[in-house]
């Protein structure tokens, strides 16, 4: 079964759903195969678009910018290229100077908009087009996050990391060649943010229980059968093989429909994300050049599960059993370094005191019942 038909069984599973929370039907094309960027072209067309722009930076215009932009002009679709280039720090982050650089380089006859790039590239366009009210069309060149279905866009404002509602794409063209030629350290941040969901998955249990926050079983499923599809295949994915960056890309898309579904990021995001955004609020205080998200949230989740594991064995707290089986902090480091990426502070070159502060603040970043909140504030609501 693809990609297409399994979001039309979701869609109807959740129309069917009787966990009280609001369901939105979610409505992404999605060619996830070999040889995916043949289908943009026809599929703009096919959506009546004569005039279309291409958002890239240096390195993903290699990977699939030039091609995508020349079968859009063979096909007859006029394209504005725009280009994104990295600050001093040497990158491009989602931050207000590139959304207005982004706005000010559309082109305003540009009746879609295509993002071409990871996460940082699509957050920026679908808070544009947002903004702008028009469609974006998601190619992914790297299998690096979960974001690519995502409607919200994490966004760094003064300093501050906070996801706005924005706009989904109304389609993804993951190419598997583009994806597999990656660089391994971009896939190992994309299993890194699935191997986040170990935590984040518990977190929303004791949210559930303790914080009597929304809780959907399928989107729950969903999510974990996606982050253990990826456990199942880690020696593939460490490969960089087609076959190991098509099941992670699946996993990453999968738990993107999920947070589509449910409107919010629950089932994908707990306290090792909010670690993950504060020392990336850090990183921009000392001028430092950003690690990958990926790479953050799966080394915060590694060392969060001794954390959360503590909770459970010294506090008198039913809803922490769902720390209970989450993985030893060791097997997890192993399964990040096996596939090519940071496993430890150490490997960021983050310090222990930087660790820590960012733990000791990273629950007031969303109103989010976390383990953090109780291990943070030593408050267990509604009880």
């Amino acid at each position: 079964m693809d990609m297409n038909e399994r979001i039309e069984r979701w869609n109807e599973e959740a129309s069917q759903c009787k966990c009280g929370s609001a369901h939105y039907k979610v409505n992404i094309q999605i060619s996830m195969e070999k040889g995916a960027l043949n289908k943009i072209a026809p599929y703009v067309v096919s959506q009546g678009y004569k005039q279309v722009s291409v958002v890239y930076d240096e390195n993903t215009r290699e990977a699939a910018g030039r091609k995508v932009t020349a079968l859009l002009g063979d096909a007859g679709i006029m394209v504005s290229e725009v280009l994104l280039n990295a600050n001093k720090a040497g990158d491009v982050i989602a931050d207000e100077t590139f959304i207005v650089e982004l706005l000010l380089a559309l082109s305003h006859s540009s009746e879609a908009v295509l993002a071409v790039g990871s996460g940082t590239i699509h957050d920026l366009v679908r808070i544009v087009c947002f903004k702008m009210k028009i469609p974006f069309i998601s190619v992914p060149t790297a299998a690096s996050v979960d974001g690519f279905t995502s409607a919200g866009a994490p966004l760094v404002i003064r300093g501050v990391k906070q996801t706005y509602q924005a706009t989904a794409p109304r389609a993804i063209f993951a190419d598997l060649e583009v994806l597999s030629a990656a660089p391994q350290v971009l896939t190992a941040a994309g299993f890194g943010d699935m191997l986040g969901k170990f935590t984040s998955l518990a977190d929303w249990k004791v949210s559930r229980d303790l914080g009597k926050e929304p809780f959907c079983p399928l989107a729950y499923q969903m999510t974990e059968e996606a982050l253990h599809r990826c456990i199942l295949h880690v020696d593939d994915i460490a490969e960089g093989s087609e076959k190991g960056v098509s099941i992670l890309m699946d996993a990453l898309i999968v738990s993107g429909i999920s947070m589509l579904m449910i409107d919010h990021s629950r089932p994908a995001s707990g306290g090792e994300h909010h670690i993950s955004h504060r020392l990336e609020m850090k990183f921009m205080e000392q001028g430092r050049q950003p690690i990958l998200h990926g790479a953050k949230v799966g080394v915060a989740s590694a060392l969060l599960t001794d954390i959360y594991r503590d909770l459970y064995q010294a506090k008198n707290v039913s809803a922490f059993g769902a720390y209970k089986d989450l993985p030893q902090r060791e097997e997890m480091q192993d399964w990040l370094s096996k596939v090519g990426g940071p496993a430890t502070l150490a490997d960021m070159d983050v310090s222990d005191a930087d660790f820590k502060e960012a733990m000791a603040s990273a629950h007031t970043l969303r109103p989010r019942y976390t383990g953090l909140t109780y291990r943070n504030e030593k408050v267990v609501p509604n009880m």
